[in-house]
């Protein structure tokens, strides 16, 4: 009896660690405000519940609706939670997993069982232990450490990775604190007024000016007075935060304090530029 006890303790000490080291690599958990085993949203409480235990064991939890900008641009920094629902007429037996950007599930808890009659107490009770399974956890995200590649490396942004390598024999760039220029410097060294704007979808440049939102399909296209096309922004599931591109690589606009910002990366930095925009 002593050693099967000993093993079953082994057991759950070995799967809570390993669940661990699993989780420390995401940032949020995901927690849908309608589970695809019920009809309606947040049946017997379910969502709530759910999201509850789940930041009581020192998770960042949040509802699917309510996604902040990192992830939002990238989905892979979270978990998505989903309730298993096995139960019978006797019981209510429920399971909750996690499973990645990839749709593989990453997480299994332990059923939870529950005999209860009332739902909403028989949900909260399977819930709850189900819930067991991460006690003990200490779970800690850890962001996934990278080697610096020797060519610069454009981050991956919604499943599309593109590399951009600039080799100058001539010249070391310095940047300058504008986005809408950079100036060279040669090796030697010697002084150059050598300059490059930043082009966005046809080699268009971001303006300052006044720029006219016009709807076309999955977003709108902002024209300048000439008018000249400046950047195409595509519709994402949040209100009023946009997908572009800037010289070809990922860029997001989104809406911030009444005032609209162009989010990108330049050099490996983030660069953030406010855009005038009439809808």
């Amino acid at each position: 009896m002593k050693s099967r006890i000993t093993y079953f303790l082994l057991l759950v000490l070995g799967f809570t660690y390993a669940g661990q080291a699993q989780l420390n690599d995401y940032k949020y958990i995901i927690v849908p405000k309608k589970f695809a085993a019920f009809k309606g949203e947040n049946r017997y409480q379910t969502s709530t519940l759910v999201k509850y235990y789940f930041t009581k064991n020192g998770f960042n939890a949040i509802y699917d609706d309510e996604m902040p900008l990192d992830l939002a641009t990238n989905r892979c920094l979270g978990l998505v939670a989903d309730l298993l629902d096995n139960s019978s007429m006797f019981s209510t037996n429920i399971i909750i997993t996690l499973k990645n950007c990839e749709n593989s599930e990453v997480y299994r808890t332990f059923e939870g069982k529950s005999k209860t009659k009332d739902y909403v107490d028989a949900y909260k009770e399977a819930i709850q232990d189900a819930f067991v399974s991460f006690a003990g956890m200490d779970y800690k995200y850890q962001p996934k450490q990278t080697e610096t590649p020797k060519n610069p490396v454009v981050i991956s942004f919604k499943d599309d990775v593109k590399t951009v390598v600039e080799k100058e024999k001539e010249y070391v760039v310095e940047q300058k604190a504008t986005t809408e220029e950079q100036v060279y410097k040669s090796v030697e060294p010697k002084p150059s007024n050598i300059s490059k704007a930043v082009a966005v979808e046809a080699s268009e440049t971001i303006t300052t000016d006044l720029l006219y939102a016009q709807p076309i399909a999955n977003g709108y296209q902002l024209v300048d007075s000439t008018p000249k096309v400046v950047l195409k922004l595509e519709s994402t599931s949040m209100d009023n935060v946009f997908l572009t591109q800037v010289e070809g690589n990922n860029a997001v606009v989104f809406s911030k304090d009444g005032k609209w910002i162009l989010e990108y990366l330049e050099n490996g930095n983030k660069q953030q530029k406010e855009l005038n925009i009439k809808f």
